[in-house]
Protein backbone atom coordinates (compact mmCIF):
# COMPACT_ATOMS: atom_id res chain seq x y z
CA UNK A 1 0.00 0.00 0.00
CA UNK A 2 0.92 3.50 -0.96
CA UNK A 3 1.12 4.40 3.04
CA UNK A 4 4.02 2.25 3.57
CA UNK A 5 6.13 3.09 0.64
CA UNK A 6 8.00 5.70 3.35
CA UNK A 7 8.74 2.55 5.77
CA UNK A 8 11.75 1.00 5.46
CA UNK A 9 11.75 -2.39 5.05
CA UNK A 10 12.11 -4.48 8.54
CA UNK A 11 9.52 -1.49 9.91
CA UNK A 12 6.88 -2.91 6.91
CA UNK A 13 7.87 -6.28 7.70
CA UNK A 14 7.10 -5.14 11.49
CA UNK A 15 4.25 -3.38 11.11
CA UNK A 16 2.71 -6.33 9.11
CA UNK A 17 3.39 -8.56 12.17
CA UNK A 18 1.70 -6.34 14.57
CA UNK A 19 -1.15 -6.10 12.32
CA UNK A 20 -1.37 -9.69 12.72
CA UNK A 21 -1.06 -10.25 16.32
CA UNK A 22 -3.77 -7.53 17.02
CA UNK A 23 -6.24 -9.17 14.72
CA UNK A 24 -5.64 -12.37 16.81
CA UNK A 25 -5.10 -10.63 20.40
CA UNK A 26 -6.91 -7.62 20.42
CA UNK A 27 -5.20 -6.04 22.96
CA UNK A 28 -1.57 -4.84 22.85
CA UNK A 29 -0.36 -3.27 26.62
CA UNK A 30 2.84 -1.22 27.67
CA UNK A 31 2.34 -3.29 30.61
CA UNK A 32 3.34 -6.56 29.09
CA UNK A 33 6.89 -6.74 28.73
CA UNK A 34 6.67 -8.84 26.00
CA UNK A 35 4.44 -6.87 23.95
CA UNK A 36 5.71 -3.15 25.19
CA UNK A 37 8.31 -2.50 21.70
CA UNK A 38 5.15 -3.54 19.59
CA UNK A 39 3.22 -1.38 21.49
CA UNK A 40 5.27 2.01 21.00
CA UNK A 41 5.61 0.51 17.23
CA UNK A 42 2.05 1.52 16.81
CA UNK A 43 2.22 4.68 18.40
CA UNK A 44 5.41 5.50 15.90
CA UNK A 45 3.10 4.67 13.32
CA UNK A 46 -0.47 5.31 14.49
CA UNK A 47 -1.83 7.13 11.35
CA UNK A 48 -0.78 4.12 9.39
CA UNK A 49 -2.07 1.33 11.08
CA UNK A 50 -5.28 3.46 11.86
CA UNK A 51 -5.92 3.63 7.44
CA UNK A 52 -4.64 0.07 7.27
CA UNK A 53 -7.02 -1.54 9.66
CA UNK A 54 -10.05 0.94 8.62
CA UNK A 55 -9.81 -0.38 5.59
CA UNK A 56 -10.54 -3.87 6.80
CA UNK A 57 -13.35 -2.72 8.35
CA UNK A 58 -11.99 -2.37 12.51
CA UNK A 59 -11.04 1.00 14.59
CA UNK A 60 -7.48 0.94 16.49
CA UNK A 61 -8.42 2.78 20.34
CA UNK A 62 -5.22 3.79 21.69
CA UNK A 63 -5.42 4.82 25.30
CA UNK A 64 -2.03 6.23 26.10
CA UNK A 65 -3.14 7.17 29.77
CA UNK A 66 -3.62 3.71 30.67
CA UNK A 67 -0.92 1.87 27.84
CA UNK A 68 -3.23 0.22 26.18
CA UNK A 69 -4.06 -0.62 22.64
CA UNK A 70 -7.52 -1.91 21.56
CA UNK A 71 -8.84 -3.43 17.75
CA UNK A 72 -12.53 -3.11 18.00
CA UNK A 73 -15.31 -3.42 14.99
CA UNK A 74 -17.90 -1.17 14.61
CA UNK A 75 -19.90 -3.77 12.49
CA UNK A 76 -19.68 -6.23 15.28
CA UNK A 77 -18.29 -8.73 13.38
CA UNK A 78 -15.52 -11.47 14.38
CA UNK A 79 -17.16 -11.24 17.98
CA UNK A 80 -16.06 -13.83 20.46
CA UNK A 81 -18.96 -15.78 22.73
CA UNK A 82 -17.82 -16.23 26.17
CA UNK A 83 -19.46 -19.28 28.30
CA UNK A 84 -21.09 -17.80 31.48
CA UNK A 85 -18.77 -18.97 33.83
CA UNK A 86 -15.97 -17.04 31.44
CA UNK A 87 -18.35 -14.19 31.85
CA UNK A 88 -18.61 -14.20 35.28
CA UNK A 89 -14.62 -14.67 35.99
CA UNK A 90 -14.30 -11.57 33.69
CA UNK A 91 -16.58 -9.65 35.31
CA UNK A 92 -14.68 -10.82 38.95
CA UNK A 93 -11.48 -9.92 37.34
CA UNK A 94 -12.46 -6.70 36.46
CA UNK A 95 -14.01 -5.85 40.38
CA UNK A 96 -10.30 -7.46 41.95
CA UNK A 97 -8.71 -5.20 39.22
CA UNK A 98 -10.72 -1.96 40.86
CA UNK A 99 -10.31 -2.86 44.59
CA UNK A 100 -6.72 -3.27 44.23
CA UNK A 101 -5.88 -0.56 42.23
CA UNK A 102 -7.75 1.73 44.86
CA UNK A 103 -4.70 0.22 47.34
CA UNK A 104 -2.17 0.87 45.22
CA UNK A 105 -0.07 3.73 43.70
CA UNK A 106 -0.70 4.60 39.71
CA UNK A 107 2.43 3.09 38.72
CA UNK A 108 2.11 -0.59 40.66
CA UNK A 109 0.85 -3.72 39.03
CA UNK A 110 -2.37 -4.97 40.22
CA UNK A 111 -2.04 -8.81 41.02
CA UNK A 112 -4.30 -11.25 42.51
CA UNK A 113 -4.01 -14.47 43.23
CA UNK A 114 -6.06 -17.70 42.48
CA UNK A 115 -7.84 -17.99 46.14
CA UNK A 116 -9.05 -14.30 45.51
CA UNK A 117 -10.89 -15.24 42.48
CA UNK A 118 -12.77 -18.30 44.03
CA UNK A 119 -13.44 -16.41 47.06
CA UNK A 120 -15.40 -13.64 45.37
CA UNK A 121 -16.77 -16.58 42.99
CA UNK A 122 -18.14 -18.29 46.34
CA UNK A 123 -19.49 -14.92 47.72
CA UNK A 124 -22.12 -14.59 45.06
CA UNK A 125 -23.53 -17.71 45.32
CA UNK A 126 -23.86 -18.62 41.60
CA UNK A 127 -22.10 -22.09 42.29
CA UNK A 128 -22.31 -23.69 45.88
CA UNK A 129 -18.18 -24.88 44.78
CA UNK A 130 -15.53 -23.29 43.62
CA UNK A 131 -14.52 -23.18 40.13
CA UNK A 132 -13.21 -26.11 38.78
CA UNK A 133 -9.12 -26.35 37.53
CA UNK A 134 -9.73 -27.35 34.24
CA UNK A 135 -12.58 -24.47 33.69
CA UNK A 136 -9.97 -21.86 35.52
CA UNK A 137 -7.23 -22.72 33.81
CA UNK A 138 -9.13 -22.92 29.90
CA UNK A 139 -10.60 -19.24 31.24
CA UNK A 140 -7.33 -17.83 32.08
CA UNK A 141 -5.74 -19.05 29.37
CA UNK A 142 -8.31 -16.92 27.06
CA UNK A 143 -7.78 -13.83 28.28
CA UNK A 144 -4.34 -14.32 28.57
CA UNK A 145 -3.88 -14.48 25.09
CA UNK A 146 -5.74 -11.30 24.91
CA UNK A 147 -3.30 -9.61 26.87
CA UNK A 148 -6.06 -9.14 29.87
CA UNK A 149 -3.76 -11.14 32.27
CA UNK A 150 -0.32 -12.67 32.81
CA UNK A 151 0.20 -16.17 34.94
CA UNK A 152 3.13 -15.30 36.95
CA UNK A 153 2.66 -19.05 38.61
CA UNK A 154 1.56 -22.12 36.45
CA UNK A 155 0.14 -24.48 39.20
CA UNK A 156 -3.49 -23.32 38.88
CA UNK A 157 -4.15 -25.70 41.77
CA UNK A 158 -2.64 -23.69 44.24
CA UNK A 159 -4.63 -20.61 45.79
CA UNK A 160 -1.48 -18.63 46.18
CA UNK A 161 -0.87 -18.93 42.22
CA UNK A 162 -0.77 -15.19 41.39
CA UNK A 163 -2.31 -13.64 38.36
CA UNK A 164 -1.15 -10.30 36.91
CA UNK A 165 -4.57 -7.51 35.73
CA UNK A 166 -3.27 -5.59 33.02
CA UNK A 167 -4.97 -2.27 32.36
CA UNK A 168 -6.89 -3.53 29.34
CA UNK A 169 -9.25 -5.09 31.96
CA UNK A 170 -10.86 -1.23 31.64
CA UNK A 171 -11.24 -1.31 28.04
CA UNK A 172 -12.48 -5.15 27.87
CA UNK A 173 -15.13 -4.79 30.20
CA UNK A 174 -16.70 -0.87 30.08
CA UNK A 175 -18.49 -0.16 33.21
CA UNK A 176 -18.09 2.81 34.94
CA UNK A 177 -17.40 1.09 38.71
CA UNK A 178 -17.51 -1.45 40.70
CA UNK A 179 -21.59 -0.93 41.63
CA UNK A 180 -22.19 -1.88 37.58
CA UNK A 181 -19.76 -4.72 37.44
CA UNK A 182 -21.86 -6.45 40.96
CA UNK A 183 -25.37 -5.42 39.37
CA UNK A 184 -24.07 -7.62 36.18
CA UNK A 185 -22.75 -10.32 38.30
CA UNK A 186 -26.49 -10.60 40.22
CA UNK A 187 -28.26 -10.86 37.50
CA UNK A 188 -26.25 -14.46 36.86
CA UNK A 189 -27.00 -15.15 40.68
CA UNK A 190 -30.52 -14.69 40.15
CA UNK A 191 -30.30 -17.37 37.33
CA UNK A 192 -30.65 -14.72 34.63
CA UNK A 193 -28.94 -15.34 31.38
CA UNK A 194 -28.13 -19.26 32.95
CA UNK A 195 -27.51 -20.80 29.66
CA UNK A 196 -23.52 -21.30 29.36
CA UNK A 197 -23.46 -20.37 25.85
CA UNK A 198 -24.93 -16.77 26.81
CA UNK A 199 -23.21 -13.94 24.97
CA UNK A 200 -22.38 -10.98 27.63
CA UNK A 201 -22.03 -6.59 26.59
CA UNK A 202 -18.74 -7.76 28.34
CA UNK A 203 -18.04 -10.41 25.59
CA UNK A 204 -18.44 -7.90 22.82
CA UNK A 205 -15.89 -5.79 24.08
CA UNK A 206 -13.29 -8.41 23.99
CA UNK A 207 -13.82 -9.74 20.60
CA UNK A 208 -12.21 -7.89 17.62
CA UNK A 209 -10.59 -10.82 16.20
Amino acid sequence: MELLEKMLQRDRDEFKKICNKLLSHCFLCKANESGRADYYFVLKYKKEFQEYLSVLGYRLEINEDDGVIQLTNPQNYNRINLKLIESVILLILRVLYDEKKRELSISDEVIVNLGDIQEKFLSLQIRDKMIDKTTMRNTLSLFRRFQIIELLDRDLGNEESRIIIYNSIIMAVRIEDIKQAYEKLELYRKGKGSDEKTETDEADQLASL
